[in-house]
């Protein structure tokens, strides 16, 4: 996707979390959370235009899965196109369906599910069911590794998080436009 259509997918979709895709060393903070040797399924929530898609397929076990939900059309459009590899399962849908998409295809619970969808836009009732949906389809030690841009109010999820989860932690990564903060919620 290029960058014209990327900022358009942006200002016409506000699930469209951020105006630039996550930079390597966003992605690189976050999937150094994931023990690729173990992970079996691996689920991700908002895509977009695949940035950690690839990361994780590249470190990935020949026979785990990724299962990729994203609800933008366009963004779906071009993942669809760019993700041909047989151990991908991509979906057009919302976070809100994890629980029935994860069991209607695999029946196995992933062990890891990250999210870049802009929780501080999405209403408390959606963001707290997607949450519960996330915390019961992880498998145990599962890990919810969430991101946001510095501009969203990063507490609210941070709060949101601990209702369901017994290890929340929250750091930051500055190298990144915008910045993000990064959640790390272990089942």
């Amino acid at each position: 996707m290029s960058t014209f259509n990327y900022v358009k997918c942006f200002l016409k979709d506000r699930n469209v979390a951020s105006i630039t895709p996550t930079s390597p060393f966003g992605v690189k903070r976050i999937c150094q959370k994931i023990d690729f040797s173990r992970a079996k399924l691996i689920v991700e929530y908002g895509p977009g235009t695949g940035v950690f898609s690839s990361y994780i397929l590249k470190q990935m076990q020949p026979s785990a899965r990724l299962i990729l939900i994203e609800r933008n059309q366009d963004m779906y459009n071009c993942i669809k196109k760019t993700f041909l590899d047989t151990r991908v399962h991509i979906f057009n849908d919302c976070a809100e369906n994890v629980a029935t998409l994860v069991n209607g295809q695999t029946g196995q619970k992933p062990d890891y599910i990250v999210s870049g969808i802009p929780f501080s836009y999405i209403p408390d009732s959606a963001r707290n069911d997607i949450i519960r949906q996330t915390y019961q389809v992880l498998g145990k030690n599962g890990k919810f590794l969430a991101y946001q841009t510095f501009y969203q109010k990063d507490h609210h999820l941070f709060v949101h998080l601990e209702h369901y989860f017994p290890r929340v932690i929250s750091e930051f990564e500055l190298l990144n436009i915008p910045p993000m903060r990064i959640y790390e919620a272990t089942k």
